[in-house]
């Protein structure tokens, strides 16, 4: 008999089980609080690693190679005879997945439905194709479109509703302040809003239910990021959709809650076993904006002090590397077209500062320049957290990174109007040419077990 009725959990993220008759799938499943090195689940919830051993699945699929999204350490929990679906155009992810030890590992092609029992899943076009992607999930007579944490476009919006009616949107409500707080002093706080279009786009979709997706984490209890990252909350998003959308209802999804979807109803189910609450559930996001930011000195004295190695690795990437790496990738803005001063600071569990001055001319070269003139860009950030992405890949969006918060002569100050902050050279040289480098350290430490 063709089941009637589809049961969708959630995990974390943007990660989920479907279940329809025997067969249960997995979107993104992130099974670590923290993960991604100091994302911490929101609400709090701890993962019984043992029973998720015991779990089995028909398939995973994972929208893209963001660490948030792809974990080998929560891969790693997974029988590896079970299927993976990666969407990635990058050959280094599908070695790195089979090395290890999964067997059957798949691309994802957009627009082409992969069938598993009673599901069809079909990759949807995200605005950044090179990097996202949505689902589209089929299964008993119902519809859900998962939209991960990807942005729609014009161009990616006719077709989606032309593939409705919708029974289900997971919908990734939180827009992230990432930008704002490298530079939160040329970045001045606004308004909690909603972006202009989504109202629009939802009203196109016509779901019958909205589940506010994605998010769901906050940095160290510590970090002022917690009021700054994150300016949505749950109860606003429920308003204003369920003002704009009167036929829809919105659906809040903790950790390890789970629902029934038929023709007719969203029921509660029985909650995923392997995820244990901490504490209370129906916690909400506060913004504050870029109110109170402690100084770079002050966020570097909560981590521990690096070794003597460590030391030696992040002095020698700021002597030597950089300078080798720096005219690697090019700025997209004009602003380096010109020779510059830039100064890197970098501070130590104990709040002091180890500073390096480079002069970067217009031909991308960097070389280090002990000189008194005034600096024209400035880099602070953590000794613990260069290390880390260094050697552990940690991400941009958890290295507390300051950018140019300071103010410089007027000449100065006219040119950086027009620079982008992701230009900064410390990103660049971190960043601009490297894949997968949370997912390879995992690789190494999970091998040399």
């Amino acid at each position: 008999m063709t089941p009637s009725a589809l049961t969708i959990s959630r995990i974390l993220h943007a990660g989920y089980v479907f279940a329809c008759g025997d067969t249960r799938i997995a979107f993104d499943p992130v099974f670590e609080n923290p993960f991604s090195r100091n994302c911490h689940a929101f609400p709090d919830v701890r993962f019984d690693q043992q029973k998720i051993r015991a779990q089995r699945f028909d398939a995973v699929f994972i929208s893209h190679f963001h660490d948030d999204h792809c974990s080998l350490d929560s891969l790693d929990l997974l029988d590896r005879a079970t299927p993976l679906y990666l969407y990635c155009l990058f050959d280094e992810l599908f070695a790195m997945v089979r090395e290890l030890g999964f067997v059957d590992v798949y691309p994802l092609v957009l627009n082409e439905a992969v069938n598993v029992g009673g599901f069809e899943v079909t990759p949807r076009e995200a605005m950044d194709a090179d990097v996202d992607s949505m689902f589209q999930i089929r299964a008993a007579g119902l519809n859900v479109l998962n939209v991960v944490d990807s942005w729609i476009d014009d161009a990616t919006l006719a077709p989606l509703v032309a593939q409705g009616p919708w029974d289900m949107v997971l919908w990734p409500f939180q827009t992230m302040r990432e930008l704002d707080v490298l530079a939160p002093s040329r970045c001045p706080a606004t308004p909690p809003a909603l972006p202009d279009e989504w109202i629009p786009q939802l009203q196109a979709l016509a779901p019958r239910y909205v589940v506010p997706s994605s998010c769901q984490f906050l940095q160290e209890p510590w970090s002022w990021y917690n009021h700054a990252f994150f300016p949505i909350s749950y109860a606003q998003f429920a308003q204003e959709v369920g003002a704009a959308l009167p036929q829809a209802r919105v659906v809040r999804m903790n950790p390890g809650t789970s629902f029934t979807l038929d023709a007719a109803s969203l029921r509660p189910a029985a909650p995923l076993d392997w995820i244990v609450p901490v504490g209370d559930q129906d916690v909400d996001y506060v913004y504050a904006g870029n109110a109170q930011r402690p100084s770079t000195a002050d966020v570097a004295r909560h981590f521990a002090p690096l070794t003597a190695s460590q030391r030696e690795r992040v002095t020698d990437f700021c002597e030597r590397g950089i300078p080798a790496k720096y005219g690697d990738v090019e700025a997209s803005s004009e602003y380096f077209d010109v020779p510059r001063l830039w100064q890197l600071s970098i501070y130590d569990d104990a709040g002091n500062a180890m500073v390096f001055r480079y002069r970067l001319d217009e031909e991308g070269r960097a070389r280090l320049d002990p000189g008194a003139a005034p600096p024209q860009w400035i880099t602070e950030v953590p000794a613990a957290r260069l290390y880390a992405a260094l050697e552990e890949g940690e991400s941009l969006t958890s290295m507390y990174m300051r950018i140019n918060d300071a103010l410089f002569d007027a000449d100065t100050e006219r040119d950086l109007a027009q620079a982008e902050v992701v230009d900064d050279p410390l990103i660049r040289c971190l960043f601009g040419d490297t894949f997968g480098a949370y997912q390879a350290a995992q690789l190494r430490r999970l091998l040399a077990r």
